[in-house]
Order: C-alpha cells, then sequence, then structure tokens
C-alpha cells in the first residue's frame, strides 16, 4: 500500500489522529466499478494550507479521487474522511456546500442561456439555474469581485453559451468560490484553452495559490506546463495506483514522469515552471 503524508498517524477506528488539519484523509481507499478498480490502496492526506497537484495518464483515476474528495463519489472499501467528516457517516449534501468544484460535468450542467452572473451567484444557494431564489447586494457584489479577479467582469450580462472555453472555465472558477469554500477542487481547468488562455489561466491560479487566505487547492491535470507557481506539492498516479505522493520538488522528476506515463520523459524546469517531454 502506498501511503502519503504518512506523518499522519491513523487511529484505531481509521481516522487519522489530527483530523481538525487535514482538509482530505483518504485511508486505504478502493473503488471498483463494473469489475474494474478505478483506484487501490490509497492513502493521502491534505493539510490547510497546502496545494497539490494531481498528474496522470487518462484512466489512471484522477478524477476518481477528485470526485471523492468532492463528496460526489463514496469508496467501495477504505475511509475517506472530507474537511473532518467520513463519507457514509455524514450529510454530503451539507458537507458539499463547504467545498468549491468545477470540472466537464458541471460545465456541461450550465444552461446555455444563463447570465454569466447568475452562473456564479447561484452557487450560493447550491443550485444551476436561477429560478426564484432571492440574492441580496452583497451576494452580487462578490460574484462581481470574483469575476473581476479572473478577468472577465465585463462579461457579466453575457449568456453562459455564447462564452469562449476559457471564459466559461474562469466563470466556472469564480462560481466554485462563492461560498467561500474551505476546499477548492479544480479538474482540469485549462484543458481545451489554447496557449494564450492557458497561460493566463495558470497565472490566475497562481495567484490564489499563493494567497495565505484561500483554501486548500487541490488540481488535476495531464501536463506538467499546467501547473501554476504556488502549488505546493503533487500526486503521480498509474492505474489507480500511487506512483509517487508528496512535496511538489522531490516527487516531479523525470523518473517518476516516466513510471506514470509509461514513456521514457525528460523534465525541465525554468523558474516555477515544468515542462517534459519524450526522450
Amino acid at each position: 500500500m502506498c501511503t502519503v503524508n504518512a506523518a499522519h498517524e491513523n487511529t484505531r477506528d481509521g481516522g487519522p489522529d489530527n483530523l481538525e488539519d487535514l482538509m482530505i484523509h483518504t485511508s486505504g481507499v478502493e473503488v471498483r466499478r463494473g469489475g474494474n478498480k478505478l483506484l487501490s490502496d490509497l492513502d493521502w492526506s491534505v493539510e490547510l494550507d497546502e496545494r497539490w497537484v494531481i498528474l496522470g495518464p487518462n484512466g489512471a483515476g484522477k478524477t476518481t479521487l477528485l470526485k471523492l474528495a468532492a463528496a460526489e463519489l463514496h469508496p467501495t472499501s477504505g475511509t475517506v474522511h472530507i474537511l473532518g467528516e467520513r463519507l457514509g457517516r455524514t450529510d454530503v449534501f451539507e458537507l458539499r456546500t463547504r467545498i468549491g468544484f468545477t470540472s466537464a460535468a458541471v460545465n456541461a450542467r450550465v444552461p446555455g442561456d444563463e447570465k454569466v452572473r447568475d452562473v456564479v451567484v447561484s452557487a450560493g444557494y447550491a443550485v444551476m439555474g436561477r429560478w426564484r431564489e432571492r440574492y441580496d447586494e452583497l451576494d452580487t457584489e462578490r460574484a462581481d469581485e470574483l469575476l473581476a479577479a479572473l478577468g472577465i467582469a465585463h462579461l457579466a450580462t453575457r449568456e453562459y453559451g455564447t462564452l469562449s472555453e476559457g471564459e466559461r472555465k474562469r466563470t466556472l472558477i469564480a462560481r466554485a468560490q462563492m461560498t467561500d469554500p474551505e476546499l477548492l477542487l479544480l479538474d482540469e481547468p485549462a484543458a481545451g484553452l489554447d496557449l494564450g488562455g492557458r497561460e493566463d489561466l495558470v497565472a490566475r491560479l497562481s495567484g490564489l495559490a499563493l494567497d495565505p487566505d484561500a483554501p486548500a487547492m487541490v488540481l488535476v491535470t495531464h501536463h506538467v506546463e499546467e501547473i501554476p507557481p504556488g502549488f505546493t506539492h503533487a500526486l503521480l498516479l498509474a492505474e489507480g495506483r500511487v506512483v509517487a505522493g508528496g512535496l511538489l520538488d522531490d516527487v516531479l522528476t523525470a523518473e517518476n514522469l516516466s513510471a506514470t506515463f509509461g514513456q521514457d520523459l525528460v523534465l525541465e524546469r525554468s523558474g516555477d515552471r515544468y515542462f517534459a517531454r519524450r526522450r
């Protein structure tokens, strides 16, 4: 069994001894679907001030792990604690209000005719598509502030369906922050973006990661080039198992990446950015 952040010892009931300090804690987690193991023997802990990137090829289990962290999926076996609450013994609908989550699945649920500001502000009621909910001026101001921080304040009254892929990604990140979450989960936020859109998003996520008041963050990606400066830890997955996990500088090596992606890879670093290619 591969253990990440092994310093967090377990109590007899399967929970960590310092649960209040952990945003995420998994112990011996396995997820099976249709006879296939999507995750196996996974131990992982995330603390309040940590920013994690999860890397791996398609089918590695990255999105499955993020769904566990978002309380949208239960493990087949093992234990998962999110924000001090154990899945299976807590109200996940209440728990989800404390988590900001953005993914392709969330994007697909947004009505095309929804105004951008409403996409963001409606997160306060955990609904998709504004209907009869009431929002006060403070809610609207916060939504506008979040849109401005992501460089899309001018799109507040545009319909979501008219946005570019990059504009949609930034709108959903603003929505994920609307409720001041304790945990922010981003599933492939740069997927589908062109070079300019990717670099703009990476820079904005870097600013968020470097903010000491920002929540704990977990970002899923296939590409080391998409790791924003300010991220502190990395978890490498392959075939549902952990290849390596821990401090970013220790984990992100050519050897570990080669083992993760099944190819002989070269890793280069320029400042706070990483680049990989086949040897």
